[in-house]
């Protein structure tokens, strides 16, 4: 064998052990890699009571309820099952119902998530000020994110529409 040969062994000999210790190590991680298991994922593995993961999805209209002592119960849903999330703290000022919500926790015998860390997420067109007017002087402001940010200032209500005659139809807020 000559120099080079056995350099070129070494090297692709060491290639291989570094593809087959990251391939363990990413195969050990699988399970941790994900950011949050939606209530349907939760279900599906059977998760045992005690094991703690993060519980991403939407906090369900009318389940918020208040308790003593920053006591709150609410249930997450992701559009295919629901989880009952007991929380003791003050919650985000972002949380509300119907909005999208990340807990860190475990479930407990009964089946309820018992949160201690609770995570409140803010849409996608969410734009902070100053990044929207650093977009306007570059010129790559788009006219729906105006719109899109006039729209959540205002609630979400449209203006009603106009007949020729000028009456307006439709319910006013």
């Amino acid at each position: 064998m000559t120099r080079k040969q056995r350099r070129m062994t070494i090297i692709g000999g060491s290639l291989a052990v570094l593809a087959l210790a990251a391939a363990l190590v990413l195969n050990a991680l699988r399970d941790s890699i994900v950011f949050f298991s939606t209530p349907t994922m939760v279900a599906e593995k059977h998760v045992q009571p005690g094991t703690r993961f993060r519980l991403g999805g939407l906090v369900q209209p009318g389940s918020l309820q208040r308790g003593d002592n920053l006591a709150v119960t609410f249930e997450v849903a992701d559009g295919g099952a629901k989880l009952p999330v007991a929380y003791k703290g003050i919650l985000p000022d972002l949380f509300r119902e119907g909005q999208g919500v990340v807990a860190e926790g475990a479930l407990d015998a009964n089946g309820v998530f018992k949160a201690d860390t609770v995570l409140a997420k803010h849409d996608e067109t969410y734009m902070p000020k100053d990044v929207a007017d650093a977009l306007k002087k570059q010129g790559h402001w788009k006219d729906d994110y105006g719109a899109q940010a006039s729209d959540k200032a205002s609630g979400g209500a449209k203006p009603a529409a106009t007949t020729a005659q000028g009456n307006s139809q439709g319910a006013m807020r």
